[in-house]
């Protein structure tokens, strides 16, 4: 998949012939919208890279509702990190939010990878300090900001989630109401 390779050497230099190689440790898989991916409890997660659409992660919480954590769009990584580096299986869910190109690996199959391709080492790390600085940010905006600005921020520091994702994940992730987010939207625009 072109998007992998091309995410890979902004961050390392991989040559095609690698590549190819590095390819056969992947299962590339195409998944509907809505289909999930991974079930809360289920022993086969695994780590995703996005080539085109969008997956999210979520948990239902005590009241049957649904908490988003993360996003993956175009490009981007997702998968429970702490189970996935442990070798166990996630309390949480992960799901396609429209149909989505996805390439999987598993932890054993990442482990091995790695000891053949220790440049990807230096590529997953760059793939962590940037999921861990996502996350950080998003509590500085639940800490730091009002509703309303908890939203606007996101949409101005992320205009490609907030374009790419249905809004009532945006605002899930947030910490908000899908109605309040559209309340708030009106609002900015009349």
């Amino acid at each position: 998949m072109k998007a992998l390779y091309e995410h890979i050497n902004q961050y390392t230099s991989i040559e095609n012939e690698d590549f190819q190689k590095i390819m056969s440790f992947f299962e590339v898989k195409s998944v509907n919208k809505k289909e999930i991916v991974y079930n809360s409890g289920s022993k086969d997660l695994k780590h995703y890279f996005v080539g085109n659409g969008c997956l999210y992660m979520y948990f239902i919480n005590d009241r049957g509702a649904e908490q988003t954590l993360q996003f993956a769009i175009n490009n981007w990584w997702i998968t429970d990190y702490l189970a996935f580096q442990n070798n166990r299986s996630s309390e949480f869910y992960i799901q396609a939010a429209n149909p989505s190109l996805i390439l999987q690996i598993s932890y054993k199959e990442q482990e091995a990878l790695l000891l053949e391709f220790p440049k990807m080492e230096s590529y997953f790390r760059h793939i962590y300090q940037t999921a861990y600085g996502a996350a950080i940010m998003r509590m500085k905006y639940i800490f730091n900001y009002s509703k309303e600005e908890i939203y606007f921020q996101f949409r101005d520091s992320f205009p490609d989630f907030v374009n790419n994702v249905p809004q009532y994940l945006v605002a899930t992730y947030l910490g908000l109401s899908p109605e309040y987010v559209s309340k708030i939207r009106k609002k900015k625009f009349s």
